[in-house]
């Protein structure tokens, strides 16, 4: 049963991770998203601004996020698979374009626990709307030229973490049509709503011992909040998970709409979380900020 909630919960194979690689311009290239009617690039241009006499005061990163839009021939994804959405579930390319027109082209924002599927869900909604995908984290690491969130935990503190993600939130709060994974803990600070309330909230909702067996599975090394817990992995990962959702829980509830994956896998039959795929979340997904848009409820859905 780990090994298939661990198959199910980690990215899906044919995805590959975003990377983002220098220019001789000093811009962040990120990888090209293709729409269904034209293909679409996204160029991060960071400006850092300049320190102060105490070279050791780190300041925030501001961002500008430019779009153009080049006609080209296809291409594989960057880690070589040629797997593309052909594919895809009709069902989720259905739920897509019955929600696109009541988004009007608002970002999606998704947020949840650590370990809850955010990117590999996001990018699946990225790729059925059109949208372009960002991983919050991932842009935070970039500004301040760290590799991983735990590094900057480590050297640094958490709170220049929050401080860098505020802002990285408030500059994609700017922005149309795309799909934001955000950090685990973007959700305890009144301004990060703010911010994400120009567009559309989604709380993955994941049970713990699920994260925890997710978690446990890929490490923990790379989760801060995690790292210098003692024992094995799955206990000491479900015992922080737990204080974790007792000190979030509530600021979840603020989301525009919730996915809970107990309540999928009600409704597709299934005894365990583990069972149901990403697929099956971005299409609840879906589902979810459709009845949220249109002020509908569950059984309104056909």
């Amino acid at each position: 049963m780990e090994a298939a909630c661990t198959s199910n919960l980690q990215y899906c194979s044919w995805i590959a991770p975003q990377k983002i690689r220098q220019k001789p311009s000093g811009c962040l290239e990120l990888p090209q998203r293709w729409g269904e009617d034209r293909k679409q690039q996204m160029l991060l241009s960071s400006r850092i601004t300049k320190g102060s006499a105490d070279s050791k005061r780190h300041r925030l990163v501001g961002f500008e996020i430019n779009r153009c839009y080049r006609n080209s021939e296809d291409s594989a994804l960057e880690s070589g698979r040629t797997h593309t959405f052909v594919d895809e579930p009709k069902i989720v390319k259905k739920k897509a374009q019955e929600i696109a027109p009541y988004l009007t082209g608002r970002c999606i924002y998704l947020v949840g626990m650590m370990g809850s599927g955010k990117t590999t869900v996001g990018k699946i909604l990225s790729e059925v709307l059109g949208y372009s995908f960002f991983d919050s984290d991932k842009l935070v690491e970039q500004a301040v030229g760290m590799t991983s969130v735990a590094q900057i935990f480590k050297e640094h503190s958490e709170t220049f973490f929050r401080d860098n993600e505020s802002e990285v939130l408030r500059e994609l709060s700017l922005m149309h049509r795309l799909v934001v994974a955000t950090g685990g803990g973007a959700v305890i600070r009144p301004i990060n709503w703010k911010h994400m309330k120009h567009g559309v909230t989604v709380w993955l909702d994941v049970p713990l011992e699920a994260l925890a067996t997710r978690i446990a599975a890929v490490g923990t090394d790379s989760r801060p909040l995690l790292h210098h817990e003692s024992g094995d992995a799955y206990t000491k990962a479900l015992a922080r998970l737990s204080t974790l959702s007792k000190e979030r829980g509530h600021a979840y509830t603020n989301a525009d709409a919730r996915v809970s994956l107990e309540h999928i896998a009600s409704k597709l039959g299934h005894g365990d979380v583990c069972r149901l795929t990403p697929t099956d979340i971005a299409t609840e997904a879906l589902i979810q900020m459709k009845h949220f848009l249109l002020g509908t409820e569950e059984d309104d859905d056909e």
